[in-house]
């Protein structure tokens, strides 16, 4: 079933269910385990409330040097070239809080463990896969840059502040019940295994 939401997001993304396709507009927000790490230490430098964080490096490019003085800077001189899902695990330690701190979604690759499942379902809230591969078809889907914030961590590091239009497809894979569709139970898979070896 392909649904569209947008930011920020309500109660509803609890409704969703593992295996739903899902396309967003609003805004997102990039975040690497660098950002996450001082999300918690300082406190979000946006409205972290129904927000969806994006497990990300953009390649940006900038038409001036920017001033990286400040913590945030409104509408950069910069540009969006292509964005790709990294890899969720990395952010294991850090993502089960920031979702406590009212964050509704967490785009990514990979999965994530048992300890963020937990704050997802706690928090009413999922985890969605992106398809590596597919950075610039998700390119293609931000209309702009609103602000970056944290620069000083560097460009893959910041947080990256885009707006977006019909961002996806992405997959529910992890959703507010408990289920993942990285979890096959083990006869299950004893079964593809032997199917695949015949």
């Amino acid at each position: 079933m392909e649904i569209k939401l947008k930011t920020p997001l309500s109660d509803d993304v609890a409704k969703l269910k593992a295996g739903d396709i899902v396309y967003i507009t609003g805004k997102i927000f990039t975040a690497r385990d660098r950002a996450h790490k001082r999300i918690i230490e300082r406190g979000s430098p946006f409205d972290i409330e129904g927000s969806v964080i994006f497990h990300a490096g953009p390649i940006i490019r900038f038409e001036s040097e920017p001033d990286i003085s400040g913590e945030s800077i409104t509408e950069p001189p910069a540009r969006l070239v292509v964005v790709g899902p990294t890899t969720s695990g990395r952010m294991n330690p850090f993502q089960p809080q920031v979702i406590e701190m009212g964050v509704r979604a967490v785009i990514g690759k990979g999965g994530m463990d048992d300890r963020t499942r937990n704050a997802l379902r706690k928090k009413g809230a999922v985890y969605l896969a992106a398809v590596g591969g597919c950075a610039a078809l998700y390119g293609s889907a931000v209309r702009g840059i609103a602000a970056v914030h944290w620069l000083d961590l560097g460009v893959p590091e910041a947080v990256w502040e885009l707006e977006v239009e019909d961002f996806g497809p992405l997959i529910v894979a992890m959703d507010a019940a408990g289920r993942s569709l990285y979890e096959t139970p083990d006869d299950e898979y004893d079964l593809e295994v032997q199917r695949i070896l015949d």
